[in-house]
Formats: C-alpha cells, sequence, structure tokens
C-alpha cells in the first residue's frame, strides 16, 4: 500500500511561541527519524502547517497564533523539510481543509496516510476523520503526536482508533515496515 507522511504543526508557536507546548519536544526525535525515513523509502512528506489570516475564526478560541508569514508559522529549526516535500498552510484543525492535500494523496496514489504532530485531540482528530472520510487508512504513531497533556493525548488516541478505525502502531514500527 502507497503511503504518506503527513506532519501537522512543529512550527515555532506551538513549540516554543504564542501557543508553547514542552511536550512538543518529546516527539521531535521520533518525527525526524520518519521524516528521513520517508525520504529514503520514496514516501511523501506533507508539512501541514497553521498560517493563519487575521480573520480567522479559529483565532476567537486560541488568540493570534502562526499567523501567516511570521516567524511563529515557520517550520521549527530542529526539522528540515527536503527538496520535493509538500508544504501546505492550512486554516483550520483538518489538513485537509482547504489545502489541497486531499489532490496530492490520489495524484501518488496514497492509501495509508501517516499522521504526526500537533496536537493529538484536536488536528490530530480531525485529520484522521477527514482521512476515514475520503477513503484513507490513518495510521498514528502515539510516539510521533502530541497534546497539551497526558490524558487529552490519550483519549484522542482512543478517539481515532474506535471512530475511524485508525492504527495506533510506534515510530520504531513504522521504521520497520520502512525499510
Amino acid at each position: 500500500m502507497t503511503k504518506a507522511l503527513l506532519i501537522a504543526d512543529l512550527v515555532n508557536d506551538f513549540v516554543t511561541g504564542k501557543l508553547a507546548n514542552p511536550r512538543a519536544n518529546r516527539i521531535i526525535p521520533n518525527v525526524a527519524r520518519l521524516v528521513a525515513a520517508a525520504h529514503t523509502a520514496h514516501i511523501p512528506v506533507i508539512w501541514c502547517n497553521d498560517a493563519h489570516l487575521p480573520t480567522d475564526f479559529e483565532l476567537k478560541i486560541w488568540g493570534p497564533h502562526s499567523m501567516k508569514g511570521t516567524k511563529g508559522a515557520e517550520i521549527i529549526p530542529q526539522l528540515k523539510p527536503a527538496k520535493g516535500d509538500f508544504i501546505l498552510e492550512k486554516r483550520t484543525y483538518s489538513a485537509f481543509f482547504d489545502t489541497g492535500l486531499d489532490s496530492i494523496l490520489r495524484a501518488h496514489g496514497v492509501e495509508d496516510v501517516v499522521i504526526t504532530g500537533l496536537l493529538t485531540n484536536i488536528c490530530g482528530i480531525h485529520t484522521a476523520a477527514d482521512a476515514f472520510f475520503r477513503g484513507y487508512n490513518p495510521i498514528v504513531p502515539e510516539d510521533g503526536v502530541e497534546a497539551l497533556s497526558e490524558k487529552a493525548h490519550r483519549d484522542g488516541l482512543e478517539y481515532v482508533k474506535t471512530m475511524y478505525q485508525t492504527e495506533i502502531t510506534s515510530a520504531d514500527k513504522l521504521l520497520k515496515r520502512w525499510k
């Protein structure tokens, strides 16, 4: 089965900025290893990053963050997209909503969508839902996503597993498959 690796919101504002989440540091090494392995295995790597406009409704909930064109919306320095990676700007929780992600996946014959990044119980849930509703198989390495608390992380994983038949795995297990 053809797969793609999605990385959601590993941007400055989510890791060290306006919505800083120190728990993100726990997943960065695993995401870096998955990105490197995906490149080696010729698996499409797709960075899906918040790039908000001042009129976005989500700002009413979270306040201004990851604003388009700012340093806060840039991918963290610990991770570097490679030539050939896709970088999509998103303005809602789902990496699919108005981003062109579905077209990219279909053009590459993708069936399995590996979802990593922040936050398990928000962007992770909505991206897994939209993947499922479009006929993809969502896969989430539990050590490749993170939330603001352990409870939110675990609840998010259980929700996508139950509601969208998401495969919950680990970065190490995916790395073994991709060799």
